[in-house]
């Protein structure tokens, strides 16, 4: 597999799905795979571009582009979420259900990889807006999504009422209640306790062992910079702070904000700060902050960096200005491969994201097994199960790692792509 593998010292790209076939190159000499199922794992098995015209509340009418790629499922149904996003393109969905098929595999968790989305600013649009775009895209992907083929979920800019609207959809379509066919759902539509909050927490408790393990410090002795403020961000500093960990910078599409104060880090709770930046509409208004630039926020000296927001926001451009010891990915995609290798010369430990942010997966499979079957499962039994397979998933990359002496990216890749070439293999894909 040499020629694969030299294929990532040549990409460097703001093409995520460029990044992501670059990542799957990076591996290649340390496994073995027929070219036979590289080739097939380098393609999604699917792509759908649907149109979706729509006349809008102040009487204009515009068409809007709808995308689902489904990339693998030899391991289980396809499995990920449908973001809301202007920039959205049919090769960063390419990109997004590959590592989700990683994802699933890394967390050890029956699904494929699959994800989708609509080149769209929701903000400029009205609750009835989208309500109705995302009931024409349901209409539009309805034969490829299912319980046990597909299972939509919430990504950027959607949320549980977006899951809502996708369950009511697809359930009068099929003539009967489908609560199974996404996740990410309300509690009282059969979503899982703790589902909400899943991602953020499963990326603290990889802070957590992380600095465990790599600084010998306890959580509550390390500063931490967050950069976005959406669901992961949020939840993932609203976790952090419960363990005592000092946040000093949050940020949003705004800027960021940075802690005054003479300990440098936020006193307030976190329900204080998120309450000031939902009135205030953005986390720079927080009173007594000092507003920098996102840029800034992932330069700052800190012990732990969480990129939480989009894609490539670590490039080889600014790597070096990297002063963190750890960086734990919340986003999907945050650090280009070249970024990578100059990260790894500068011995920052990288906690990647297929394995940081799989906390959303994992409870959405526990969503998904609950509403197949009928069960309702207590937010401590939710948060118990999570605990258990995260610190299980980041021991298995670790222990890796340390064994193979590499980096924990491709540790985290060798182990997922290992497990769906095992299942392919075992279920006879030529």
């Amino acid at each position: 597999m040499q020629r694969q593998h030299q294929e990532f010292n040549k990409i460097e790209s703001d093409n995520p799905f460029n990044n992501a076939l670059a990542q799957l190159a990076s591996v290649t000499d340390m496994l073995s795979i027929e070219p036979e199922y590289y080739e097939m794992l380098k393609s999604p098995e699917k792509e759908i571009t649907v149109s979706l015209p729509l006349k809008l509340s102040d009487g204009s009418v515009s068409t809007f582009i709808g995308y689902r790629v489904q990339h693998n499922n030899a391991r289980g149904p396809y499995k990920g979420g449908i973001r809301y996003h202007p920039n959205v393109t049919l090769d960063e969905v390419k990109a997004l259900a590959m590592w989700m098929t990683w994802k699933a595999a890394i967390i050890d968790i029956p699904f494929g990889g699959a994800k989708g989305g609509i080149t769209v600013d929701p903000k400029k649009l009205t609750l009835d807006d989208l309500e109705r775009l995302t009931r024409k895209y349901v209409n539009a992907i309805e034969k490829d999504i299912g319980p046990e083929s597909d299972i939509p979920a919430p990504d950027v800019n959607t949320n549980s009422q977006t899951m809502a609207w996708i369950m009511n959809e697809y359930s009068k379509l099929k003539g009967h209640n489908v609560p199974a066919v996404v996740t990410g759902k309300p509690v009282e539509l059969g979503g899982s306790e703790g589902r909400i909050s899943a991602t953020g927490r499963g990326v603290a408790i990889c802070v957590r062992e992380s600095v465990k393990r790599f600084l010998q410090k306890d959580v509550k002795d390390v500063t931490v910079a967050i950069q976005g403020f959406g669901n992961v961000g949020s939840f993932a500093a609203k976790s952090l702070m419960e363990m005592h960990a000092k946040v000093v910078a949050i940020s949003d599409v705004f800027g960021a904000a940075k802690a005054k104060g003479e300990k440098g880090y936020f006193e307030d709770p976190f329900e204080k700060l998120l309450e000031a930046s939902n009135r205030l509409g953005s986390v720079t208004k927080i009173p007594g902050v000092e507003i920098i630039s996102n840029a800034e926020l992932l330069e700052l000296d800190v012990d732990v960096l969480v990129p939480a927001a989009l894609e490539n926001q670590i490039t080889e451009a600014n790597a070096r200005k990297i002063k963190s010891k750890i960086i734990v990915e919340a986003a999907n995609g945050p650090t280009t491969p070249m970024a990578d290798k100059i990260l790894e010369s500068m011995r920052v430990k990288v906690v990647p994201d297929i394995l940081a942010n799989s906390g959303g997966v994992l409870v959405s499979y526990f969503e998904w097994v609950q509403n197949l079957n009928r069960d309702h499962w207590l937010e401590d039994a939710v948060n118990g199960r999570l605990e258990s397979k995260m610190v299980r998933a980041f021991k298995d990359v670790l222990d890796f790692s340390e064994k193979q002496n590499c980096d924990l990216r491709r540790a985290a890749l060798v182990i997922a792509v290992n497990r769906v070439v095992s299942a392919m293999k075992l279920g006879g894909w030529h």
